[in-house]
């Protein structure tokens, strides 16, 4: 599917399984923190939506004003963080190059790149909207010879 041309009823009936969509105070800025950080590739940026793709994933970003007559309109908090207690795990990037991209954008580090008993080494990045991005990936087994 071409993400740059498709239209709305068509794109939205193509949806299949579980979706994610984050609502965001600026659109254009949180693409941004997502391509320079996750290397995140954006579709149809507006300043009221954007498809994000990560591998091969995809999920959407709505301003609020989007949300005019929506039920969730009334739970957003004024003041952040919004995303707390949601945790968006990446487990195809970089823990380490992550962060040294979220603080070249200045973005909380909530926990740098740790080996993790599960496998895993992952950080914990917070947005400007409050989410937690984990970028991880498998801890690199150790050299046997």
């Amino acid at each position: 599917m071409d993400y740059e041309t498709v239209d709305a009823d068509t794109f939205g009936r193509s949806l299949r399984g579980m979706g994610l969509n984050l609502l965001v105070r600026d659109v254009r800025a949180h693409v941004a923190f997502l391509e320079t950080v996750f290397e995140m590739t954006a579709h149809r940026v507006s300043s009221d939506f954007a498809i994000m793709v990560y591998g091969d994933q995809l999920f959407q970003l709505h301003s609020d004003g989007t949300y005019h007559s929506n039920p969730l309109q009334g739970l957003l908090p004024e003041n952040p963080p919004r995303g707390a207690g949601l945790e968006i795990r990446l487990y195809d990037t970089d823990a380490d190059a992550a962060v040294l991209r979220a603080q070249g954008v200045g973005a909380t580090i909530l926990q740098p790149a740790t080996d993790k008993p599960h496998g895993l080494r992952e950080a914990y990045i917070l947005c400007a909207d409050g989410y937690a991005w984990v970028p991880s990936g498998p801890i690199s087994e150790p050299d046997k010879g």
